[in-house]
């Protein structure tokens, strides 16, 4: 790699390693009774706390650190006063930061409550997809390889691969070129990885259909037929050698 992309990476590494605490702090803090704006202003305490920014807050109309759903919710969640954690609430954190010029992007899923096997299940069939999905960026493959088996992984189990929202690429902005689509497309097959490439892939499906609608808030975005919604997302650097999650705390 050439010193910029060099430089990002060991830039990336680190704030990818200071966020993953961030998202692993909030998820722990997330616990049954707590609401979602409670969440929020703590995500912005740990961001603070790691000498980086919430960049969340930097997108144009949007003014909290994180993104945060339960049960259809599925992406751009507002953390409201009013949306309290239950039992049996199938919760996604979304949250992001800027460091040293860099930004890094991560979503976990997880549920409160008694233990579900159907939610158990949900979970670990959408992250076993996008195991499947990371493990395709590597220099030379194309986009399309990575989308092939994040699908293939949901379809298997009968879930929906989400299509009116995408992972992205990332670096010195949050939302960078290429789109990575949750499902597969011929047209991707052009679209090839480079050693050095950083990109946010995520998972973002459903139990039913894959439709999903808007809400009137301009940004939370749900199930049209009410099934779950799950989303989970890392940060990943492309290498000749195969994929480096970034997001990662060791």
């Amino acid at each position: 790699m050439d010193s910029f992309l060099t430089q990002k990476a060991n830039v990336m590494r680190e704030g990818g390693r200071r966020l993953a605490f961030v998202r692993d702090s909030l998820m722990e803090f997330a616990q049954i009774g707590v609401n979602f704006a409670e969440i929020d202003q703590k995500a912005f305490e740990l961001i603070g706390a790691q000498n980086a920014k919430a960049n969340f807050a930097m997108v144009p109309g949007y003014k909290w650190a994180t993104c945060l759903m339960k049960n259809d919710e599925v992406c751009h969640g507002i953390p409201r006063k009013e949306k309290v954690i239950e039992p049996g609430d199938l919760i996604k954190i979304d949250v992001g930061l800027l460091y040293e010029g860099f930004h890094v992007d991560t979503t976990t899923s997880f549920y409160r409550g008694p233990y579900d096997e159907k939610k158990e299940k949900f979970l670990e069939y959408g992250q076993h997809s996008l195991d499947r999905a990371i493990a395709e960026a590597v220099a030379g493959n194309s986009v399309y390889d990575i989308s092939f088996q994040m699908e293939k992984g949901l379809t298997r189990h009968n879930l929906g691969a989400v299509y009116q929202l995408t992972g992205h690429g990332i670096g010195r902005r949050l939302h960078e070129d290429p789109m990575i689509p949750c499902f597969a497309q011929k047209r991707d097959k052009k679209n090839k990885l480079y050693e050095g490439q950083t990109v946010a892939i995520e998972v973002m499906y459903t139990q039913g259909r894959p439709d999903l609608i808007q809400d009137s808030d301009g940004w939370t975005f749900r199930t049209a037929d009410g099934s779950l919604g799950g989303m989970i997302e890392e940060t990943v650097l492309v290498t000749a050698n195969g994929p480096e999650i970034l997001t990662k705390t060791a």
